[in-house]
């Protein structure tokens, strides 16, 4: 299969990058539109209880959509801004697909204590479709902008998703525009040319292309969430970087065997498109997980990260290799081992000392990866509000406003309680009973509505207790809890309940492909083993920096107490398939030594002494890509971004250039077992890459 993408490649590399170039133009053209579908409605999950009662609801009292503006900075009694307002909620009130607005003057608890700000709700008629809704939601926030007062702002509701989606659109320009300037400048340095540079660019954009394409396409299916444009931005980004980097450096290596450019593209693609084929597969598959869940949103991520994924392995095996056979004549060969090269023998170096002290290194690495690790085991999740936006956005400018005049809890989602036809009058006395303030709302049919409003924030600790008391004392009365902690409680279950199938899910498939890749059954438990251990070290410290809120700052966040239910299963899939990436690019130049040596120890040292580089450029690379994301402010992204960085630099560094030289040296020989019918099963049905003629290079024996 490599062979034949390879020869359509070079036989007719202009019709490759022809097709490429017509897949861009879709991508930046049709695929962009995607910004306007965003959702932020993330911890919704099909068949639970919350799922349920809001169903419920909108059957039974289907309700528009709500948001809010706030008045603030100067005292609101004065006459000529009372007039403002009043002009203001009169004209909101005409806009077409508004319900209703009430007067704040003459609305209890719409007016500050202080007398310094005013709260203006604004409720949308039921049944609006998109477009309608979209037009009446920019005509009412407009109007109440135009009130001249300090400060003015407006969201809440949908239009929190489309702020969120405009700040998203923002964030990826930026993220690029940082990104891809300063990867250059180190591809540049890699290469030490401009055309070995910009031929990763080159498919980085087309991963990014591909990106925006795959959740245009999977919007129209499904709900995309606001989270997904930086997360697999960023990954087709980083990934396309790491195939292309790995794909020339062998190139350039073959280029030292051979002056035919077509026949060095060709064994490239042989060898180095086998480990770019099975990385992506690996990566692919860790996402598989996200699948098991029944979350909309880990589904949709899952198959628009995994489709991203697949774009840049395509990308790499394809459009490069044309780019190759094209333009590949003007790209040096790399430099013999025998002319004074250092970074071989620094990796070199780096591996004898682990597989000699191994003990030593197990002793030392493992126990500060688990330090690092102990803060997951008190990790919390919420679904969040504007506080995990930048402090410049006006959805956080409202809700900072709202906190510095209003009572707390004031604008809070409450628990809604949903008492169905049947349900006897003390229950729900003892339900409204639970906290004061309670508010009761008759549904057709005999059913009522119970909103609770919590003492502290709407997925706080106060409220998912409340969703629990309601629960627990609801006995066999057809009553449902619904709102944003019953979401919660609902999410975090379902991630009690599937995680373990889905980490079942994905460790079967990884296994069972580097099985596939290595022929052996201990390597691939081996890697399972060691890439948890930096995965957990990485996390733990997401949680420590932004939940219990150490060095936030630094980042321009702060810590919010929880981390956002986003950001722990998208950290775990997408690290988890990063770190095989870098397993994969280290173990095809150990097996290869290997077979042409047959030492198993000097094969670990020679493996990673040409793999190492390539690894430690590529996690750099993949790093700055992470860290770019995190200049956008956005809480989310910013542990994702952290998250993955991390787990990116430990895995790179720390595992593959200490504590794989190490485990194996443990295991010796035994690394590559396996017994003779899975053996048998491997010669027959494992995928291997075509042997080429490759220079017989040795690690000197006195390094």
């Amino acid at each position: 299969m490599l062979t034949a993408l390879a020869r359509t490649a070079t036989r007719r590399p202009l019709t490759v990058m022809l097709l490429w170039g017509l897949f861009l133009l879709l991508g930046f053209g049709l695929g962009t539109g995607v910004f306007a579908r965003l959702s932020d409605n993330v911890p919704e999950v099909p068949g639970t209880e919350s799922e349920s009662a809001a169903r419920y609801l909108d059957e039974m009292d289907p309700a528009g959509s709500s948001i809010t503006g706030v008045v603030a900075g100067t005292p609101v009694a004065d006459a000529g801004l009372r007039a403002e307002v009043e002009r203001a909620v009169a004209d909101v009130r005409k806009v077409a697909g508004v319900a209703a607005v009430p007067d704040p003057y003459a609305t209890p608890g719409m007016i500050a204590e202080d007398g310094h700000a005013l709260i203006v709700p604004v409720t949308l008629e039921g049944g609006l479709d998109d477009d309608a809704e979209e037009r009446t939601l920019d005509a009412a926030a407009e109007r109440i902008r135009e009130i001249d007062a300090p400060d003015v702002h407006v969201s809440g509701g949908p239009l929190l998703g489309l702020q969120m989606g405009e700040r998203a659109a923002q964030d990826v320009k930026n993220a690029e525009l940082i990104s891809l300037p300063v990867v250059l400048a180190l591809l540049l340095v890699v290469f030490g040319g401009l055309r070995s540079a910009l031929l990763p660019l080159v498919v980085a954009v087309s991963g990014i292309a591909g990106a925006f394409l795959a959740l245009f396409l999977f919007s129209e299916v499904t709900d995309i969430s606001v989270y997904a444009i930086q997360v697999t931005t960023m990954l087709g980004l980083g990934l396309a970087v790491d195939y292309a980097l790995l794909m020339l450096v062998r190139f350039r290596e073959e280029r030292r065997t051979t002056e035919d450019v077509v026949e060095a593209v060709h064994r490239t693609v042989a060898a180095a498109g086998r480990t770019v084929l099975f990385s992506g597969l690996t990566v692919a598959v860790s996402l598989t997980g996200l699948l098991v869940f029944p979350s909309v949103f880990l589904r949709s991520m899952g198959l628009a990260v995994a489709a991203v994924v697949v774009i840049d392995m395509l990308a790499a095996l394809t459009l490069l290799p044309a780019l190759l056979a094209r333009f590949g004549g003007r790209i040096p060969p790399a430099k013999s081992p025998g002319n004074g090269e250092e970074e071989g023998r620094f990796f070199a170096r780096v591996a004898r000392f682990a597989a000699r002290r191994k003990a030593a290194v197990l002793a030392v690495v493992v126990p500060v990866l688990l330090v690092l690790a102990l803060p997951v085991a008190g990790m919390s999740i919420v679904v969040g509000d504007a506080r995990q936006l930048p402090a410049d956005s006006e959805a956080r400018q409202l809700q900072d406003t709202v906190a510095a005049h209003f009572p707390p809890g004031t604008g809070v989602s409450p628990v809604v309680v949903v008492a169905k036809p049947g349900t006897d009058a003390a229950t729900a006395d003892r339900i409204r009973a639970l906290a004061p303030g309670a508010t009761t709302r008759e549904l057709p049919g005999g059913g009522a509505v119970i909103e609770i409003r919590p003492p502290g924030e709407a997925d706080g600790a106060e409220a998912t207790a409340l969703v629990e008391q309601v629960r627990e004392m609801r006995g066999d009365a057809p009553v449902e809890v619904t709102g944003t902690a019953a979401r919660l409680v609902d999410f975090r279950q379902m991630l009690a309940e599937r995680a373990p199938w889905a980490a079942l899910t994905v460790l079967a498939g990884i296994v069972l492909l580097l099985f596939a890749f290595t022929g052996s059954v201990l390597l691939p438990l081996r890697t399972v083993v060691t890439t948890l251990l930096s995965l957990a070290a990485a996390l733990g410290v997401v949680v420590w920096v932004f939940q219990d809120g150490h060095l936030a700052g630094l980042l321009g966040a702060e810590g919010l107490g929880a981390l956002s239910l986003t950001a722990p299963p998208l950290i775990v899939a997408i690290a988890f398939g990063l770190a095989m990436d870098y397993e994969l690019f280290i173990l095809a130049r150990m097996r290869e030594a290997r077979l042409r040596s047959g030492d198993d120890r000097e094969a670990v040292v020679t493996g990673l002494s040409r793999s190492g580089r390539v690894v430690t450029c590529a996690a750099l690379l993949l790093a700055v890509v992470f860290a770019a994301f995190m200049t956008g402010g956005f809480s989310p992204i910013l542990q994702i971004g952290l998250g993955l960085t991390l787990a990116v630099l430990i895995d790179a560094t720390v595992v593959r250039m200490l504590l794989v030289p190490a485990t194996m040296a443990l295991l010796g020989r035994h690394a590559w077992w396996a017994p003779a019918p899975l053996r048998r099963v491997h010669d027959r049905f494992g995928l291997r890459e075509e042997q080429t003629e490759l220079p017989r290079e040795k690690v000197p024996s006195g390094v």
